[in-house]
């Protein structure tokens, strides 16, 4: 009589887990979209949707697709999807901001998602206060055949430029720091809430005599972030001294010239508070010139949380503000509506917080 096989409980079966298939391409050949489909076992057709992130296919077929893309390198031609799509897949940056730092964080972050779907990305930088400013700005996008734009602060702002591009047609997404118009046309973040942070961070810390070096006084950024930083001080009871405020212009230069003020008073401050990290830089320089030693004579805090912030020494606090996430979050957005104009977006908010290094120290 045949013995008994054992059986394992379910528990003890092994589990195999096949590894994702990984699918090899010959370098010598540049693929093709008929690759793709090919490889992927679906219709060309389906390949095509999924590069114009069409709703119609559903995730599982999006993302094996996606992997053969990736996998062996296609790389959609521009001019073969313009001519099937009628669209360009260019988008443009409009800018006037002195802040370089800014800029090119926020270009990264729009970068990543171009570079995700198929995009590519045109910068222009402009001058708001030129008589011909408006003529230009439409020449550009008219120009260039954009499919849509991204307006960064403080262009961002400007409703005559809004108007404008909504009336040639050119979809748009704002960057701001208070909810504008549309909500699905926005990544709002809450600049007033980092500055109060700040001074609750000074206030805790003991200092009383607290120096402000505001930024570009036009631009809605410098005007919540000096309300935030004023409200947070009178929760104290405390107010914002006009004898210790000087007005900066978020670049290097001013926040040395805003410093020399501050620092060479009869009683100075004993913490700075500058709107950006690139006038805290400025506020470092004259610092060092004057034998100020940062914490133990001054407290110094930013707003921004660049990457100059983490190369000064000491490294600065600041309020980060998540610049490229932002950047690469309004890309989505616009492409998303480029893709689907009928689609409902909304309002994106990033929540700045303070980051706390080595420039800050208690009061003397």
């Amino acid at each position: 009589m045949p013995r008994a096989r054992a059986t394992q409980p379910d528990s003890e079966i092994p589990v195999i887990v096949e590894p994702p298939k990984t699918y090899v391409w010959d370098l010598k050949r540049r693929p093709t979209i008929n690759d793709v489909a090919r490889l992927a076992e679906v219709s060309k057709k389906t390949v095509s949707r999924v590069i114009n992130q069409s709703p119609l296919v559903n995730e599982e077929t999006r993302q094996k697709i996606a992997k053969v893309i990736d996998d062996i390198g296609y790389e959609p031609d521009p001019q073969a999807r313009g001519l099937a799509s009628q669209r360009s897949f260019l988008l443009g940056i409009i800018y006037d901001n002195p802040n370089s730092q800014y800029v090119v964080n926020v270009q990264a972050g729009i970068l990543e998602a171009c570079r995700k779907n198929g995009f590519e990305l045109v910068v222009h930088p402009c001058i708001r206060t030129s008589p011909t400013y408006m003529k230009e700005m439409r020449q550009f996008v008219e120009r260039q055949k954009l499919d849509g734009v991204i307006l960064l602060p403080p262009l961002s702002e400007d409703e005559a430029l809004a108007a404008m591009l909504t009336e040639i047609g050119c979809r748009f997404i704002r960057v701001a720091c208070v909810p504008l118009d549309v909500a699905a046309h926005l990544v709002v973040y809450e600049d007033y809430k980092g500055a109060a942070e700040v001074a609750d961070h000074l206030v805790e810390l003991g200092h009383r005599r607290i120096g402000f070096i505001a930024g570009t006084p036009q631009y809605k950024s410098a005007q919540e972030r000096r309300r935030g930083f004023a409200d947070g001080l009178a929760r104290h009871g405390l107010g914002l001294d006009p004898d210790l405020c000087a007005q900066g212009a978020y670049t290097f230069e001013s926040g040395q010239e805003c410093a020399e003020k501050l620092l060479s008073m009869k009683n100075p401050p004993t913490a700075i508070f500058a709107c950006n990290d690139e006038m805290a830089a400025g506020v470092y320089r004259i610092a060092f010139q004057k034998g100020i030693v940062i914490p133990r004579d001054l407290t110094v805090v930013g707003f921004d949380d660049s990457q100059l912030a983490l190369r000064m020494c000491p490294a600065l606090s600041t309020v980060r503000s998540p610049v490229r996430d932002m950047g690469r979050t309004a890309a989505e957005k616009l492409i998303q509506r480029i893709a689907q104009p009928d689609a409902k977006l909304r309002e994106t908010i990033f929540q700045p917080h303070l980051v706390v290094r080595e420039s800050s120290g208690p009061a003397r």
